[in-house]
């Protein structure tokens, strides 16, 4: 049986992720998404890596949109809680104005 692209815990934190940016989700360049799965002794959910690229010519004021407060933010994912969010590296900024931001997430599966 061949695995959804992303699971609806995935495809739900990509879409409040954006959300936070204010701009419609065709400004923003989804450069890479991986999920793997992860387990504890009393809990499941996924491990989350995702990479996007913000253009210019706003990409500064959307990058602060997206990451002030990421860590302390309240995401609402459906049967799924996010237990941790973080960017993984400082914002990259690229000659054109883009800037690239990396964030990884933990989401658990409600019980």
């Amino acid at each position: 049986m061949m695995r959804p692209p992303l699971s609806s815990a995935a495809t739900s934190l990509l879409r409040a992720v954006i959300n936070r940016t204010g701009l419609p989700r065709d400004r923003i360049l989804l450069r890479e998404f991986r999920s793997v799965d992860w387990h504890s002794l009393t809990y499941q959910g996924e491990r989350h890596c995702i990479s996007l690229r913000l253009p210019p010519p706003h990409a500064a004021e959307t990058a602060r949109a997206l990451t002030d407060g990421l860590e302390d933010a309240e995401f609402e994912i459906g049967g799924h809680l996010v237990a941790d969010i973080a960017l993984a590296c400082p914002p990259i900024h690229g000659e054109d104005g883009s800037i690239g931001i990396e964030i990884e997430a933990l989401t658990l599966a409600e019980a």
